[in-house]
């Protein structure tokens, strides 16, 4: 149990350093983009209609902002202020961070969580049963599913939804929320509205997560299934559904779980596309805004550092989770 806690103390520094690090190179970034917060603010107000002298203001915005400090003094107040959940002001809009996200980034999170379990649900006992089965029909469809689900982008998918609920329903089937319900505060009647209306976003994103996720189990159950600790277990008596998730599944299925954050990042880079066809008011179409329109790269930069975060703190818990789960790592653990 000592060692254990050492592994979990371990990686639990890591996480922390991958984090410090992701933040100084998502700040690097963001100052190297050319022109700062405050040219970019005076230039936008002038574009606006402003009457703004910028030679007479702008050494006054960058006072005020901050700017005139040294990169590692400002890199620093901006690391402290984001694990605080503090992430200062739109460089654009001046608005805070904290309250222009609100609860979009975490829809955005609940969104490309709800594809990946979805995508996994759907992956491993298909992919189990797959690699198992000598039926070839099965094989091939299975096969022809993965693809198409890989050859498909989301986008082309959710532009066929979108036209046939339009042509055959009457319904665009965009947005989060019905109209009533989109500035409303939350209730238990506004879940249930999410819930209607999330559906197909969640669907979308997990359209080539679920391919990706069902060729990768099929890959590595087929390898575990012909090894001779399977061949041993079967002669002993073993068989059926107790042979394949006892011993091959248990198995194969470590890579699955350790790659759970490089597939929530996959999803949710695929995600501003969808949420600018669906019309998905959520952090990825936030993030598409700011880094393709506004250059609001301070709310850019928010998004990312938030996104890196959540997908550190998946893999940090993928880590324990697999260690309890395989005997393999255990023993790592205890050398």
């Amino acid at each position: 149990m000592l060692q254990f806690g050492k592994f979990v103390l371990t990686r639990a520094v890591m996480a922390l350093i991958t984090l410090i690090i992701v933040s100084l190179v998502v700040f690097s970034l963001m100052e190297l983009v050319p022109g700062d917060c405050a040219e970019r603010y005076l230039a936008f107000k002038n574009t606006q209609g402003s009457s703004i002298q910028i030679a007479n203001e702008l050494e006054a915005e960058r006072i005020r902002l901050g700017l005139d400090r040294p990169f590692l003094e400002r890199w620093g107040k901006w690391i402290v202020g984001a694990f605080q959940g503090d992430f200062g002001d739109s460089c654009i809009l001046r608005v805070n961070i904290a309250q222009l996200l609100g609860d979009k980034f975490w829809l955005s999170l609940a969104l490309c969580l709800s594809a990946l379990l979805l995508a996994y649900a759907i992956a491993i006992p298909v992919g189990i049963i797959a690699a198992a089965s000598s039926n070839a029909a099965l094989n091939n469809g299975l096969r022809l599913f993965s693809y198409l689900g890989l050859a498909m982008p989301n986008f082309l998918l959710a532009l066929m939804i979108m036209l046939i609920g339009t042509v055959y329903f009457g319904e665009t089937l965009t947005g989060l929320f019905s109209s009533e319900y989109r500035d409303a505060p939350w209730s238990w009647d506004k879940i249930v509205d999410l819930m209607k209306h999330a559906w197909l976003p969640i669907f979308i994103l997990g359209w080539s997560a679920t391919a990706f996720a069902l060729q990768t189990v099929r890959a590595l159950m087929s390898d575990e299934i012909g090894k001779l600790y399977v061949t041993a277990a079967a002669a002993r008596g073993v068989y059926g559904r107790r042979l394949l998730w006892r011993y091959p599944a248990r198995h194969a299925l470590g890579p699955i779980v350790n790659s759970l954050g490089f597939d929530l990042n996959r999803i949710f880079n695929e995600l501003p596309v969808v949420a600018l066809i669906l019309i998905l008011t959520d952090a990825g179409y936030l993030l598409l805004e700011a880094l393709a329109r506004s250059n609001d790269q301070q709310l850019a930069g928010a998004i990312i550092f938030l996104l890196t975060a959540s997908i550190v703190t998946l893999n940090f818990l993928t880590d324990v989770l697999l260690a309890v789960l395989d005997p393999r790592v255990r023993k790592s653990i205890l050398r």
